[in-house]
């Protein structure tokens, strides 16, 4: 590799010429790939935190409702994560997250769709608040049915249920109608009295329909599953040739050894890069930059040692899915495993991202050992992780199908099989 020099502008023609990004480093600032990318850096963020000491309640409240959107965004995309093709759109999310802090460097950026997130998880609430007891009173009528089918409370049952279903449907819909949030899945007086009053003016079909477009066009579904698409076929060509070479080899069969040890060691070099090569394509939106290897060689150089623990962060987070596929889970138990995917993956992007800004941030070249150092640490700790991805057919009820899965770059593999 060249020498790197101490500053852009003592870069030698020939080596700019050589490892040339698809933007410059003058012009490949964050700021300016959000620019052109046309993204909005303050949108879909947490809202500043508000003094503690001058407004303990409002900072109180800013907690709550940061921890409940949190976990509301977690279940939201872990339910994604749990169906097949609308899965690409969880990733598409999870890299839309990693674009965003490389873009910004900042964690306040990593909680895309935190604005809509906590509304949906109110919804989500509210409805199921609501199904208690709809599902008791149909659990009373079963039994009442089968111990007295023509008695009085069997008939009283069989009125009073379907009754109450049409009223819940009702107050249900038009809590979604008022916004959705979690106060007016309590108040159905007033819901009654604003449809009422919006019914009298002629406008209530343009209000309850401009809340589901807002909500709609907040979600950015088309961008984020093409997203996802594009990001998960990019990972997948660099990852499949030495995943099926991997997967050739059989500890039973010492002759196919050969095959498998070139491609873990072809696997190896691979995920040193893909991660970044995913970040980079996430925020630039350019696909040949899934293929632009020498340009994040080139960043590699300038925050070596976040990249280095972007790396053993994202890998080691695969772990608990890797020992998941032990044993296979039920159909609709497997959702349970995507909940974990999120959990785990959801930091990997992060820092993954953090890094991705680190090297397009730094102005000036680090010493040349740090580069060499992490190089040093890096192949081993990827050669284990490979070595142990070689056994995991032996114990996964997946097969030799587990090597093709890494989690940590594609779908969750419950759902994508």
């Amino acid at each position: 590799m060249l020498e790197p020099a101490t500053s852009d502008a003592d870069i030698p023609v020939a080596e700019v010429v050589e490892f040339e990004p698809p933007i410059s480093f003058d012009e490949a600032s964050p700021e300016l790939i959000a620019e052109r990318a046309g993204v909005d850096l303050t949108s879909y963020r947490l809202p500043d935190f508000p003094h503690p000491l001058r407004r303990p309640f409002a900072a109180l409240a800013w907690i709550v409702r940061a921890l409940f959107g949190v976990g509301s965004l977690i279940v939201l995309l872990a339910l994604i994560a749990a169906i097949p093709i609308v899965n690409f759109l969880a990733l598409g999310y999870l890299l839309e997250v990693e674009a965003r802090v490389a873009r910004t460097g900042k964690l306040r950026n990593a909680f895309l769709l935190l604005d809509v997130a906590p509304r949906l998880g109110s919804i989500a609430l509210g409805i199921w608040l609501w199904l208690v007891p709809l599902r008791y009173l149909g659990l009373l009528r079963n039994d009442a049915y089968w111990l007295d089918p023509h008695g009085p409370a069997s008939r009283r049952l069989e009125f009073f249920v379907p009754l109450a279903a049409v009223l819940v449907g009702t107050h249900l819909c038009l809590s979604l109608a008022r916004g959705g949030s979690f106060s007016c899945f309590f108040r159905p007086i007033k819901n009654a009295r604003w449809l009422w009053q919006h019914w009298r003016q002629g406008d209530y079909w343009s209000i309850a329909t401009a809340g589901i477009q807002d909500v709609v066009q907040r979600l950015r579904l088309k961008h984020h599953f093409l997203l996802g698409v594009r990001g998960f076929f990019g990972a997948l060509l660099w990852l499949a040739l030495p995943s099926a070479l991997l997967a050739a080899g059989n500890p039973e069969q010492p002759a196919t050894f050969f095959v498998s040890l070139i491609g873990g060691f072809g696997l190896l070099l691979v995920l040193c890069w893909v991660p970044f090569l995913q970040a980079r394509f996430a925020m630039t939106g350019r696909w040949r930059t899934m293929f632009q290897l020498a340009s994040i060689r080139q960043l590699f150089c300038f925050a070596p040692i976040a990249w280095l623990l972007a790396i053993v962060l994202t890998y080691l987070l695969s772990f608990p899915l890797l020992l998941s596929k032990v044993y296979l889970l039920p159909q609709d138990a497997r959702w349970l495993i995507t909940v974990i995917f999120i959990v785990s993956i959801y930091p990997a992007k992060v820092v993954t991202g953090w890094a991705m800004h680190r090297a397009l941030k730094r102005q000036d070249w680090p010493w040349f050992g740090w580069r060499w150092m992490v190089r040093a640490l890096l192949l081993p700790l990827l050669g284990v992780y490979v070595f142990i991805l070689f056994f995991t057919p032996l114990i996964s009820e997946h097969g030799r199908a587990v090597l093709f899965e890494h989690h940590a770059l594609l779908l969750p593999a419950p759902a994508l099989l």
